[in-house]
């Protein structure tokens, strides 16, 4: 009975924060439309709101820890969650995101992400994907912000493992500035498919920067190993054992 409630929580929770995106993409959108700032405003009222809605309609409490960067950095961060969007977004002063391209053409989404400066990428494209985000990211860097890229491309369930990719080796290298490493757990309430909500602790972690210098090959390396560890301890502090799942 207590699963079965939880569902008609999350379904009802699901239903309200998307109807919420509508109209809250619709009242800023004149806003947006003419200022950075407009999208910028909208974006963080959105995040904060579902971020509340969601501690008291399906019991996820969030958390943020670690440094959180308030200069031009890269953020290489565990994706598990559009919850862990939110969080990192939330938490950074001008967020930018690397994201698939597709999402530009999507109504509201793709209006507020151009606003923003995120780079759209064409995922089937490889090495052709990498060079253009390079050149576009160059570009969009004429504006202080937080880049935010998913080394590992996409949503990855808790537990499982996928490689890293390097694009976020190359932005780095190419960029100059620190990459800070975030790990997270959020995947464990906030699943990645379904409608199901589970009540706990959602947590991103800003670890310690890497600074720039390091090899393109010992960086990623790095990245993945401090990424995984404190995510695996992340989702184990809450109850969740990754190495069950691998």
């Amino acid at each position: 009975m207590a699963t079965a409630i939880q569902w008609i929580r999350s379904l009802i929770f699901m239903i309200v924060i998307y109807t919420w995106m509508l109209i809250l993409g619709i009242v800023f959108a004149p806003y947006a439309l003419f200022t950075k700032r407009g999208a910028l405003q909208a974006c963080k009222t959105y995040a904060r709101s579902t971020m509340w809605m969601a501690s008291w309609m399906v019991g996820i409490r969030c958390e943020v820890r670690g440094n959180v960067p308030v200069d031009e950095v890269v953020i290489g961060a565990k994706h598990q969650s559009f919850l862990d969007i939110m969080m990192i977004f939330n938490a950074v002063p001008h967020g930018k995101f690397i994201m698939k391209k597709e999402l530009l053409w999507t109504p509201i989404i793709g209006l507020y992400a151009r606003r923003l400066g995120c780079i759209p990428v064409d995922r089937g494209k490889k090495g052709v994907a990498v060079a253009k985000m390079v050149k576009d990211v160059a570009k969009e860097f004429s504006e202080p912000g937080q880049l935010v890229i998913y080394p590992q491309g996409t949503r990855v369930a808790p537990g499982v493992q996928r490689p890293y990719k390097v694009g976020t080796a190359v932005l780095y290298e190419g960029l100059g500035f620190p990459c800070v490493p975030v790990a997270t757990n959020a995947g464990v309430f906030w699943p990645r498919t379904g409608v199901m909500r589970k009540p706990g602790l959602a947590i991103v972690d800003f670890l310690d920067p890497i600074e720039p210098g390091v090899e393109k090959t010992a960086f990623l390396g790095r990245l993945e190993e401090v990424i995984e560890t404190r995510s695996d301890a992340l989702m184990r502090e809450v109850g969740f054992d990754p190495d069950a799942v691998h």
